[in-house]
This record gives C-alpha cells, structure tokens and sequence, in this order.
C-alpha cells in the first residue's frame, strides 16, 4: 500500500549530489523553495523545473524514485486543485454549469500551484535520497552553530530531526506489515466510500502507535548502552568540507533565484504576448 512512499528514504549511489556538503544542500533546499515562491510566473517555474532536472541527473538517482515521493500527496494536490479550479475567480469565463463557474485564469493558477507543490516535493525528496541521516543530522548542527552561544540545543535538535527522518521509511514497512495481517485476518481496505477506509484504517493507528513507542524505547536503550551524551567535547569522525561541487551548487542556487527575479521582472517585456495570455493576475 505504501511501498512506493520514498520520501525519507536513502538511495546510495556514487555520484555529484551524494559527494557534496551536507550543508549547502540544506541551504540549496532553501534557496530553491524561496525560489518557487518567489516565482511569479511560468518561466520562473521553468527555471525551478529546469535546476531540479539537472539536480536529478547529477544525484543518479532513479527518476521513478524521484517521482515516487509525490505519491504521498497526491490527495492534498487533487484537493487543492478542485478549490483553485472551482473558487478561482477571473475574467475569462469558460464553463458555466449551476454554480459551478472554471475561468482561464483559474485553470492557469491551478495548475501553476500545482506544479509549484509537485517541484517543492520532488526537491525535498532528492534531498534525503542523497543524503545519509547522519550527514543530516551533521549538517544541521553545523548551520545551527551560531545558536549554541545563546545555550540553544543545537545537537539535540539536530538528532531528533535526523531520527524523525530515518523512521519514516521504518514506519512505512511498519505500516505495510500491519495492513497485511489485518487483511489476512479478512480486513478490507479498498472497497466502500472515503468514510469507510478512514474508519477501517483506525484498527491499524493503534498497533502502530504501540510499535512506535516500543522502537523509540529500544533506540533510547542502546544509545544509553552505549553511554551516548551531546556533550560539548564530542568529536566527529567525519569532518564537513567545502568543497568545488559546493561552490557549484551554490552559485547554481543563486543563479536560479536571480533569474526568478529578473524574469517576475522583466517577463513581460521579453514575452509579451505570451505573457498576457498566461499571467496569473
């Protein structure tokens, strides 16, 4: 049911993306959700679509896998679409039926929004397929250094949002093996309206819950066992490098948001025509 679910997921591989700084991937991450809502229109989603396919290719990771890690909001992208479909208001009237009106501009800012969310997945997603939790966890610790002069936990947090990371695809295979043994046992989850399976999924929450709770107790025994303390003399084993992919990848990012800019800016001049016709104004 929810094989297919890579978000959180490691893909190992040898590659461009895999070999770069923890950090700047973060901060790429960041800099391109910026860019996506920065962008005003068409052709800075094309750039943002444009640097994610690049991306793709230089982390040799499957596209499927890629693509994959939107299946878990499929609904919340459906959902969205139909509001922005139904309740977007225009000029251009397309279909009148009842109280059911679609205009251009609302078919134009559905499937912008869209593909806005579909990129913003897809670019989160690449970044943990290409990037070990604890190379995470190292790498939000790094950029979050300036807050332990204010006596903030910085490796704590950095730890908890590694683990809540690496127990997604563990919570997932979880949740497979249950499903399984409930349809053994004659559950059905597949047939009946959307308030059926919500309430045939209810049985499953509660044996989840309980394998949660068991496994974080037994991850907070070894590390006990292994007499683990986020002290300040910890040492790493791997030091964190800057790197010429980095700088790569970072003037990539800041390309990207620069020509967002220039093209919310001057769009209109350069395709005029087209422009007026697919504007989201």
């Amino acid at each position: 049911m929810l094989n297919d679910v890579t978000f959180g997921q490691y893909y190992p591989a040898k590659s461009f993306m895999h070999k770069s700084d923890p950090r700047i991937k973060l901060l790429a991450l960041i800099a391109y959700i910026v860019a996506l809502f920065l962008a005003k229109n068409f052709y800075g989603l094309a750039a943002c679509a444009l640097v994610l396919i690049f991306a793709v290719i230089f982390s040799r990771v499957p596209l499927g896998s890629v693509l994959r890690s939107v299946k878990a909001i499929i609904f919340l992208l459906v959902f969205t679409a139909v509001l922005n479909l139904f309740f977007h208001g225009g000029e251009h009237l397309l279909v009148h039926w009842g109280i059911i009106k679609i205009y251009r501009e609302g078919i134009i800012f559905t499937v912008f929004f869209v593909l806005r969310l579909f990129f913003l997945v897809m670019g989160s997603a690449l970044l943990t397929l290409t990037t070990t939790p604890v190379e995470l966890t190292d790498g939000i610790e790094s950029l979050l250094t300036p807050l332990k002069w204010v006596r903030f936990p910085v490796h704590e947090l950095a730890l908890i949002m590694s683990i809540a990371l690496r127990f997604i695809p563990t919570l997932i295979d979880e949740t497979n093996r249950i499903i399984a043994a409930q349809k053994a046992r004659g559950a059905d989850f597949e047939s009946g309206n959307i308030f059926k399976r919500i309430k045939a999924i209810v049985p499953v929450l509660i044996p989840l819950l309980i394998s949660a709770f068991r496994r974080a107790e037994e991850l907070g025994d070894a590390m006990d066992a292994r007499c683990y303390s986020a002290t300040k003399n910890r040492t790493k084993y791997k030091k964190l490098r800057f790197g010429w992919r980095d700088l790569i990848i970072f003037l990539t990012f800041a390309s990207l948001i620069t020509g967002v800019v220039l093209f919310n800016i001057y769009a209109a001049e350069i395709f005029p025509q087209i422009y007026e016709y697919i504007k989201l104004s």
